[in-house]
């Protein structure tokens, strides 16, 4: 049986300010990217969020970006690969301690945003970030996109990677992201978003904005839990991969989720 991992970027609200539906869409995902407080996220936060995410059994993952609160950390910094280095290795730590708190372990990490998309191209800063996880804990998942810089320096670092593919993102012919900014970024259409999902899994292609397919695997898929309609559409895509025979799975572990 074909399995997946199904993941969300949750813990993004902060102070009084509250982004996505973090509780109900925990109850659909595998793995869950709590936001460390640098692009969103706060103690608080993320206190709420690790507790409930032990208790419905989805895995912890780190999700460091830019200390960019402003603009959601989907701004490009011009850091240095140190810079970089530090930042992630902090977040990490954040998110760390308060797993301690709650007596369960981080499992994986996954840089957010304008991070996330720099490191899959840029391969100074994909090693900065995969030296990172790997001084902080060695035995932590690195998430990047698939084919991407990342997971090649994450490999070459000693650590386990899990490629990732979006559920709700258009792609380019090299293989990344349509970049927000351009029209045709986003997916709105849950069951076409739920098709290509299906096809990168059991097809290992992805056709990208200009109509030619490009390879892809597919480890881990990405669910942005931000947007309006994100438990809706997890519902919905979890869903149809039961029907499909695919397994739910977290990377790295056996059992079901």
């Amino acid at each position: 049986m074909k399995s997946v991992d199904l993941n969300s970027d949750l813990g993004e609200s902060f102070g009084a300010y509250k982004i996505g539906n973090d509780e109900n869409v925990l109850e659909f995902i595998s793995s869950a990217n709590i936001a460390c407080g640098y692009h969103a996220g706060d103690h608080n936060v993320m206190m709420k969020t690790v507790a409930l995410a032990k208790e419905l059994g989805v895995s912890i993952g780190a999700h460091p970006g830019f200390p960019d609160l402003g603009g959601f950390g989907r701004r490009e910094m011009k850091l240095s690969s140190n810079e970089v280095f530090n930042l992630v290795a902090y977040q990490i730590g954040a998110i760390q301690g308060i797993a301690n708190v709650h007596q369960t372990k981080v499992h994986h990490v996954k840089p957010h945003g304008a991070l996330y998309n720099l490191a899959a191209k840029d391969p100074a800063i994909a090693k900065a970030i995969a030296n990172a996880v790997y001084a902080v804990d060695s035995e932590l998942i690195l998430y990047g996109l698939a084919g991407s810089e990342l997971i090649k320096a994450g490999r070459e670092r000693g650590l386990t990677v899990a490629q990732e593919v979006f559920a709700d993102r258009t792609y380019q012919p090299d293989g990344t992201l349509t970049p927000r900014s351009e029209p045709n970024a986003m997916i709105h259409n849950a069951d076409q978003a739920v098709d290509r999902v299906i096809r990168m899994i059991n097809e290992q292609q992805v056709k990208t904005v200009n109509g030619e397919d490009v390879a892809i695997q597919a480890d881990t898929i990405c669910v942005h839990g931000d947007e309006p309609e994100a438990l809706k559409f997890v519902q919905q895509l979890r869903e149809r991969l039961m029907n499909e025979g695919i397994r739910i799975q977290r990377v790295g572990v056996n059992a079901n989720v």
